[in-house]
């Protein structure tokens, strides 16, 4: 079983900036693609970035040019730089990652909370 751990979030001002981690333990052959959600209240939880095994990257159009996924594929970690944050960016924030364990996986991590005040 492949577990998610997020850290990283938090409470910050408008135009302030947060760096979220994931952590992926366990069982794992590889990660092909790994990504970020968040759900905001009310609101469908949506994709915010996504990266895959050969670095290819792709974000949701609210959050280019402010944010900026990464990842470590040796600590099988992958990271979320969040600059110029806004009001509207306050969700919780989901990692997610596909790839082969004994079996292939589909992991969600629990979620971290940011808030960003105006």
């Amino acid at each position: 079983q492949v577990q998610l751990v997020e850290s990283g979030g938090g409470l910050v001002q408008a135009g302030g900036s947060l760096r979220l981690s994931c952590a992926a333990s366990g069982i794992i052959f590889n990660i092909n693609r790994m990504a970020w959600y968040r759900q905001a209240p009310e609101k469908q939880r949506e994709l915010v970035a996504v990266i895959t095994s050969g670095d290819s990257t792709n974000y949701a159009d609210s959050v280019k040019g402010r944010f900026t996924i990464s990842r470590d594929n040796a600590k099988n970690m992958v990271y979320l730089q969040m600059n110029s944050l806004k009001p509207e960016d306050t969700a919780v924030y989901y990692c997610n990652a596909r790839g082969l364990s004994y079996i292939s996986f589909d992991s969600w991590g629990q979620g971290t909370q940011v808030t960003v005040s105006s």
